[in-house]
């Protein structure tokens, strides 16, 4: 780039692991951008800890999945123990409904690595550190940055939309006068990073002790995090020192002379921007929301708004659909991200028992829980956690309730087979484009919405067949795959439609049967608000 104006589609400040996976999602789309990040690298210390398995799905949407999960360690779960030691609760989803495992551990410096080395690929997508926001305006045509260059020159980044990753701090935010609404902790944390464990324990322990509640997290590569509750009259100065540090570790497991790679004190916090939209400019992950550590969803949820927003953007760029579709983004996210926050204070009150009765009543409680398995499996098996849905958004209703209805909600990741016999996800057929989905043997299951609105749309059609039926004579245009282990078939077999329109971060945005798609097609084409009339099949 030259010196002067930078001309660009978008610019994304911050690049952390939702800006950076922004940054990834838009090139895979074709959008040019700019990344700036104020630090001269990704972050080079210990920070987020547990990915999921919705943040892995996005990491295969980017096409790095692979790669991240060779530095993970996979599937751990939570052991909750008392003051005394004795367990009374284990959490360990099996679920593997979105094709990954619930939670895996990993280090932060790596993914940003990956991400960062992701952006590699494209030519469209420019990663400038030691490049500072300084401010921006913006008309109804544009956003103009400042920005402050290595150098300490000052020059004008020129973008159609502006994308604030930039953290709990946020420059953009706060230029933009938007108020964070919420609650913080009045608990400190102390927090311990340290390398060469000898604890060989992989999940998670959660100590309840009223006294000094504390987790450990294990780490790949014999890492292991530690977080301690701080007492009232605890100063910082002196919970930091060597021998504060290692005393608790020495009472915690054998991990006393462990090499310490990083400590600090934290606040946590259970806070929203009051707006994540302004104009061209919008707010995305730690910018928009705070959340308490106890679930683990600070970080997976930025790498969700990534997902929702990117391909949002993408789409109104390239003319596919109107810039009304940007209004979704925060009816969409915002109430799923509160939901999570809600769920890690719930969790936290679990971990800080505020007197030794309510430790026993919650212990007593979970194992009287544990002698009734819906309600033992509502907990091990982390159904409690909010799921991905939305209660309005970019999608067609179907009159179902929340807990029946189809729309709006992330659809499964099964594991298929080719016609060829290889087994592959779902996802590894779809890029980042609309989906259209037919289930069943019937072979004319595409027939009904055989419709020039999903070709305004540019989407893929793939068939899946039941495990019993056979392989197609000859194609018919769409990509034919088997569901070798039924696992689609309970899916399907609760309502009638078996056609499903997914948007590219893999939301269900219409479900639809031969009988009904006439209806949801024009429902379909009121929501795009395409210019003409399209014909609809039938």
């Amino acid at each position: 780039m030259d010196q002067g104006q930078i001309d660009t589609e978008v610019v994304i400040v911050g690049a952390g692991p939702c800006g950076l996976a922004m940054a990834n999602l838009l090139g895979l789309m074709g959008v040019t951008v700019v990344v700036l990040e104020k630090n001269e690298s990704t972050v080079r210390e210990p920070r987020a800890v547990s990915i999921d398995d919705e943040s892995l799905r996005t990491m295969q949407a980017i096409g790095i999945v692979d790669a991240v999960i060779s530095r993970l360690m996979l599937d751990y779960g939570s052991r909750y123990v008392g003051a005394a030691g004795k367990t009374f609760a284990f959490i360990h989803p099996t679920t593997r409904e979105f094709g990954y495992p619930r939670r895996s551990a990993f280090h932060q410096m790596v993914l940003e690595d990956q991400l960062r080395q992701g952006l590699v690929r494209f030519a469209n997508v420019s990663l400038l550190f030691n490049h500072e926001l300084l401010d921006f305006s913006q008309t109804q045509a544009h956003v103009d940055v400042r920005v402050r260059a290595p150098e300490g020159e000052v020059r004008v980044a020129r973008c159609t939309y502006l994308i604030a990753c930039d953290g709990a701090r946020s420059t953009v935010r706060t230029q933009l006068d938007i108020p964070m609404v919420g609650s913080s902790y009045r608990e400190r944390w102390l927090i311990i990073d340290i390398e060469e464990t000898k604890d060989t324990y992989r999940h998670t322990r959660v100590m309840c002790d009223p006294e000094r509640p504390s987790i450990t997290l294990p780490g790949r590569g014999r890492t292991r995090r530690f977080e301690f509750r701080l007492n009232a009259g605890e100063k910082e100065e002196e919970v930091l020192t060597d021998d504060f540090v290692r005393g608790l570790l020495r009472r915690t497991g054998p991990d006393g002379e462990a090499k310490i790679r990083r400590k600090t004190v934290y606040a946590f916090h259970a806070r929203m921007a009051k707006n994540w939209r302004e104009g061209r400019v919008f707010l995305a992950g730690d910018a928009a929301h705070l959340s308490p550590p106890f679930a683990g969803q600070g970080m997976n949820s930025g790498i969700r708004d990534a997902h929702n927003l990117s391909w949002k953007i993408a789409a109104v760029l390239k003319g596919i659909l109107g810039p009304g579709l940007l209004e979704s983004y925060q009816r969409e996210r915002r109430s799923h991200a509160w939901a999570l926050i809600m769920m890690a204070v719930r969790m936290g009150r679990v971990f800080m028992p505020s007197s030794k009765i309510v430790s026993w009543l919650t212990r007593t409680g979970f194992r009287i829980a544990g002698l009734f398995p819906p309600v033992r499996d509502y907990f091990s098996q982390m159904k409690y956690k909010p799921k991905p849905r939305f209660a309005s958004g970019f999608f067609v209703p179907d009159g179902r309730s929340a807990r029946a209805t189809k729309t709006g909600r992330l659809f499964p990741q099964p594991r298929l087979e080719t016609l060829e016999g290889k087994e592959i996800l779902l996802d590894d057929v779809l890029e980042n484009r609309f989906a259209l989905i037919a289930y069943g043997a019937n072979p004319h299951g595409l027939d009904a919405a055989d419709d020039p609105l999903f070709a305004r749309l540019d989407a893929v059609r793939i068939r899946i067949l039941p495990q019993a039926a056979p392989w197609p004579d000859a194609s018919s245009g769409a990509t034919v795959l088997r569901d070798k282990s039924d696992a689609l078939a309970p899916y399907f077999s609760s309502h009638s439609e078996n056609i499903i329109l997914l948007r590219p971060d893999r939301y269900v945005m219409a479900a639809m049967s031969a009988a009904t798609a006439r209806e949801t097609l024009l429902r379909l084409n009121l929501l795009c608000g395409f210019p003409h009339p399209v014909r609809v099949g039938g």
